[in-house]
């Protein structure tokens, strides 16, 4: 089994999470907890917290979550809500498997920020590459 530490090594290559910022703080059972520290360069014109940097959190825990133990996973279909505003600075993504198949799997990634807000949920399709 992966050590965290290895995990997160893995992961670097996903360049443009990790250069936005993007951690991985957990790893589990087709699970995954990734956080993001939100700085100015996450902010838009109006101030606000790009949709994208949302976005890229909560794929990167789909990531984590769906190749960790496994890797081969891509998405073929996301959709995200976007709820409310941060009103922290921390946000949380965590991957949760609904439902693994044989070549297809579903996942659920709510995002929060420290204080508890529900900041967004991004649901994935995902298709195992080679299974």
């Amino acid at each position: 089994m992966q050590t965290l530490e290895e995990i997160r090594a893995y992961f670097r290559n996903d360049r443009f999470a990790s250069s936005a910022g993007c951690e991985i703080d957990e790893v589990g059972e087709k699970t995954a907890k990734c956080s993001l520290v939100l700085t100015d360069l996450h902010r838009n014109a109006l101030g606000g917290v790009m949709g994208g940097a949302i976005f890229t959190l909560a794929d990167l825990a789909f990531a984590v979550a769906s190749n960790w133990q496994n890797p081969g996973t891509v998405a073929i279909s996301s959709q995200i809500a976007y709820l409310s505003a941060p009103k922290g600075g921390v946000l949380t993504a965590e991957a949760h498997c609904v439902k693994d198949g044989r070549s297809t799997c579903f996942y659920r990634i709510p995002v929060r920020d420290e204080l508890g807000t529900a900041v967004a949920e991004l649901s994935v399709t995902g298709f195992h590459l080679g299974k």
